[in-house]
């Protein structure tokens, strides 16, 4: 499919918040300033494919669109609604409003004070010079723009203006290769009768109203001849029929509206009136109608609310016939419209199905654990994809009653068989291993520390991480007893050679061995820092030569917090711990080891309750429980990973001790005690740094100097916005050091401010050593 104009304006707004984050912290807004309010009539547009846009404006909260104080308060996240995927850097449009109203903070308008100080957090989306992107701009700006060749003349200026709304639809390609006259963006609006049929069908009384005259008849006239249609004698509830029915030259609307429906909102209601023809067997296609598929998903929402209850054969049984009935609608248009969510669930439902009903497979705990690790880690996979797809809470019902007829029951059998193989063959988690390798670990391996990354999640970054030709091999160990973060934290952490487990240790926190402290986040730190690692912040490169150990990704905390909605957030979390990857492989280092703590379940409408008496236990969380010493042993009682003299009870199956828990951990469960641990290489491309290092660089107005030691025969220096890429460059690209020594300029004064990485590259232009530098100092 061809990138259009609103393809390239949406991927110039989204991308303005793309900065470096060893710079500047991450933006807080994007500023979009538009003093003649030239973009107006794109926001509605924009709004449908930015769920993060924003509007200053009348008060219209359902548009996201308010005045000043209430913008300021939605992008603080301190109203209901409006919501936005978080990580996501909101977009502030602000029609007659220019940048210099804002930055004279002493003169701004009453009605914009409130959002000044965004100009200090946030960033602008203008051009390279500071101005607005106007819409001319924006088509011909070589630098940030589209590079097309549009006159300046007013008589083009108007003819822009009054297409827009045809612009933006309209791709690129189409209009490069010719200068772009008055003519051109006027035939926009008249030149495509497929078009003008579709936005009369979107709003008739309007286009009626603009076409008046010439027009209006020429349109008249080529709709009788085109599509046997007058839109004056049938209106467009008879266009809405022929279009669902097809035949007679409709097939080309169809077409079209299929491709760019976002442009025609109106059109899906209007569709909505025509009432489908019956069906006459399985195999009646009525893709066309959005009633068949509203009256199917009603269908589909009840026949998986009435799963519960159901045996799991049956429940199983019944989803396939399902996948098989309703499956083809993912195909629909409407499927694409958001319009088709349980369709979307069922898929990974239907398999969720097919993989249940397959033996555990193995008489020994370990041949389970690779039956899972080979294949049923799947199962997990899908119920969590099945949640991730509802909206609404009616559809978020309906999918938890199918996971709760089909998923559960498999959860519940599968890791009872798995703790009955703990109780014959012992459980390897609840023996302390006094060295995991952290003592001998080579350089230039960094430790990359992902609370609560359970095992399907692994696989799936583990796909990523290929996605973007690195090399990612997921390897398992076993989470300690409990499987909860105080304990495996230290466990997989190069300080786990210091920990020592006491009986008075508290909130299974194991302690520090010759200062017998607990292990907290704050003295794990230092612990590793003391072994001879580098511990790193989210913005810190380290030295790629050494060894490093770093945190980021939080599913856990997540979980806790929201539950089931952690479903739908994990690819928003994998996005972030990608982003830290890359950076970190961007900045030199080889090789890394993507460690967690624990696992966990997450079951819609809470994990079955099971009960042990208050007098048995000292302290109890979801899914296991601190006994006391009289207590005698539970269904299974397991010791503490750090300490033997420590008894824990932990939940038969997946019952938690406490009632109405979606998510849970610190159980004996595949989930939970199966634990990834993702060793990845990175891609080959950026050469190995070879000892050669650079001296801080120093900048005299757009002149970078700077020293390179050991001095070498044949290396090179550039400044790139992307390390390993060159076209990147902004210093005309590599030039040759003199004895260790090096000079680069920055010919463009527009970029000053700007991050950037000074490269060394080698005779065969990799990559030996970079550091980051601001343009202009002020590092």
């Amino acid at each position: 499919m061809q990138e259009t104009i609103l393809d390239r304006l949406t991927e110039s707004l989204s991308g303005a918040a793309n900065i470096s984050r060893a710079a500047q912290a991450r933006p807080a807004a994007v500023l979009w300033t538009d003093q003649d309010g030239q973009w107006q009539g794109t926001a509605a547009r924009l709004r449908e494919m930015l769920p993060h846009l924003f509007t200053l404006g009348d008060y219209k909260p359902a548009e996201r669109q308010g005045p000043a104080i209430w913008l300021k308060c939605a992008l603080a996240r301190v109203l209901e609604e409006p919501d936005w995927p978080s990580g996501v850097v909101p977009v502030v449009y602000l029609p007659g409003v220019s940048r210099a109203d804002l930055r004279a903070i002493e003169g701004c308008p009453r009605h914009l004070q409130p959002l000044a100080e965004l100009q200090y957090r946030g960033v602008f989306w203008s051009q390279s010079n500071g101005r607005d992107w106007t819409l001319r701009a924006f088509l011909s700006g070589s630098r940030g723009g589209l590079a097309l060749d549009v006159s300046g003349d007013q008589a083009t200026r108007a003819a822009m203006l009054r297409a827009l709304g045809a612009l933006l639809d309209t791709p690129v390609g189409r209009l490069r290769g010719r200068r772009l006259e008055a003519g051109d963006f006027d035939a926009l609006l008249s030149a495509d009768p497929v078009r003008d049929l579709l936005t009369w069908m979107n709003d008739p009384q309007r286009s009626a109203a603009d076409w008046q005259g010439p027009r209006w008849d020429a349109f008249r006239s080529r709709c009788r001849g085109d599509w046997q249609l007058d839109p004056e004698a049938d209106g467009p509830l008879v266009a809405a029929e022929r279009l669902a029915e097809g035949g007679g030259g409709w097939e080309q609307v169809w077409e079209r509206y299929s491709g760019a429906w976002r442009a025609f909102p109106n059109i899906l209601d209007l569709l909505r009136q025509v009432q489908p023809p019956p069906m006459r067997d399985l195999f009646t296609d009525l893709g066309s109608y959005p009633r068949a598929n509203d009256e199917a998903e009603g269908k589909l929402r009840a026949a998986l609310a009435a799963l519960a209850g159901l045996h799991h054969t049956a429940a199983a049984e019944r989803i396939a016939d399902l996948e098989t009935e309703h499956g083809r609608r993912r195909r629909w248009l409407w499927a694409e419209l958001g319009q088709a969510p349980l369709a979307l669930a069922l898929e990974p439902l239907a398999r969720l199905a097919a993989l249940s009903t397959r033996p555990f497979g193995g008489a020994r705990l370990g041949e389970m654990a690779e039956a899972y690790r080979d294949e049923l880690w799947q199962v997990d996979a899908a119920a969590r994809q099945a949640l991730a797809v509802p909206r609404t809470k009616a559809d978020l019902q309906a999918v938890g009653a199918a996971l709760r007829a089909v998923y559960l029951p498999w959860l519940t059998a599968s890791n009872e068989r798995f703790q009955a193989l703990v109780r014959q063959d012992g459980y390897s988690g609840s023996e302390l291993v006094e060295d995991r390798g952290a003592g001998y670990q080579a350089g230039g391996e960094c430790w990359v520390f992902v609370d609560g990354l359970r095992y399907d999640v692994a696989r799936e970054l583990a796909e990523r991480l290929t996605g973007d030709g690195h090399e990612a091999i997921v390897e398992t160990a076993w989470a300690p007893v409990p499987s909860v973060t105080a304990s495996g934290k230290v466990l997989c952490s190069p300080a786990a050679q210091v920990a020592q487990g006491r009986d008075t240790d508290r909130d299974f926190v194991p302690s520090h061995g010759t200062l017998e402290r607990p292990l907290d986040a704050d003295l794990l730190r230092r612990a590793i820092s003391a072994l001879g690692w580098q511990v790193l912040g989210p913005d810190d490169a380290g030295d790629p030569g050494g060894r490093a150990w770093t945190e980021c990704g939080d599913l856990d905390h997540y979980g806790h917090e929201h539950g089931i909605r952690l479903a739908r957030e994990v690819p928003v979390l994998l996005d972030e711990i990608m982003e830290q990857i890359r950076f970190l492989f961007d900045a030199g280092w080889k090789r890394l080891r993507i460690v967690t703590d624990h696992g966990w379940l997450l079951m819609p409408g809470g994990l079955p309750k099971t009960e042990l008496h208050r007098s048995l236990t000292e302290t109890r969380w979801g899914r296991c429980a601190l006994l006391t010493d009289s207590a005698g042993s539970t269904d299974l009682t397991l010791t503490w990973t750090w300490c033997a003299d420590v008894r824990i009870a932990t939940g038969p199956g997946v019952a938690s001790f406490i009632g109405g828990l979606e998510y849970a951990h610190g159980g004996v469960s595949l989930q939970e005690s199966l634990i990834p641990v993702l060793r990845a290489q990175r891609a080959a491309g950026v050469a190995e740094r070879s000892g050669v290092e650079i001296g801080a660089p120093g900048w005299l107005g757009l002149r970078c100097r700077f020293t390179v030691s050991p001095p070498r025969d044949g290396l090179e220096a550039d400044l790139r916005r992307k390390a390993n890429i060159p076209a990147t460059s902004v210093a005309g690209g590599p030039k040759p050091l003199k004895d260790g020594k090096g000079s680069l300029v920055v010919a463009d004064d527009e970029l000053e401010g700007e991050a950037v990485s000074l490269v060394i590259l080698d005779a065969a232009g990799q990559v030996l050593a970079r550091v980051l530098t601001t343009i202009g100092g002020g590092d």
